[in-house]
């Protein structure tokens, strides 16, 4: 059995005059959220064995606040393939996963991690939550019945969770600022 999670980076500033979008920090409710992701993991009982995320600036900001609410930190295998990539790109990374990790968090951006949820999960109501908006900060768990990751097809997966951040707070919804 094997365990993906994917979580979206949080909302990240549009109004930080930076020269590159891979540069955008965090806002204030994008710290917030991924805070009480992190927090909404620890007290699931997540656990991971490998994490690998986008170099990206909000990822990195999410990650710290994520860590700092979930109690411990995971040191991230920083994937540059990973910033603002496909699901193809993606799905190409998985299937390469070493097998000794059975859980892994990946950390990126849309629309790859949304797709990718699409493309690899089964239908279920998660699956037409996911399909209806994968919002920031949001974290999709997948369960494949396989021993390699080499084994992950299309269609393959059970999306066993779907949390949005304004499932756990609904300040932190999409018309509060």
């Amino acid at each position: 059995m094997k365990t993906l999670t994917l979580l979206r980076h949080a909302k990240s500033g549009w109004d930080d005059a930076v020269a590159r979008d891979f540069d955008r920090p965090l806002n204030t409710k994008g710290r917030r959220a991924a805070g009480m992701i992190g927090r909404h993991l620890r007290q699931s009982a997540l656990e991971f064995d490998r994490v690998y995320a986008s170099p990206a600036v909000r990822v990195m900001e999410t990650l710290d606040e994520v860590w700092d609410g979930y109690g411990r930190r995971r040191e991230p295998v920083w994937d540059q393939r990973m910033y603002l990539a496909s699901a193809a790109t993606l799905l190409d990374g998985i299937v390469r996963l070493p097998d000794a990790a059975a859980r892994v968090l990946l950390v990126g951006h849309n629309p790859g991690l949304e797709d990718l949820v699409l493309k690899l999960a089964r239908a279920s109501a998660f699956r037409d939550a996911v399909a209806e908006k994968y919002p920031t900060a949001s974290v999709a768990e997948l369960t494949f019945d396989v021993d390699h990751w080499s084994q992950v097809i299309p269609g393959g997966a059970v999306l066993t969770r779907f949390v949005r951040p304004r499932d756990l707070d609904p300040t932190l919804g999409p018309d509060t600022p």
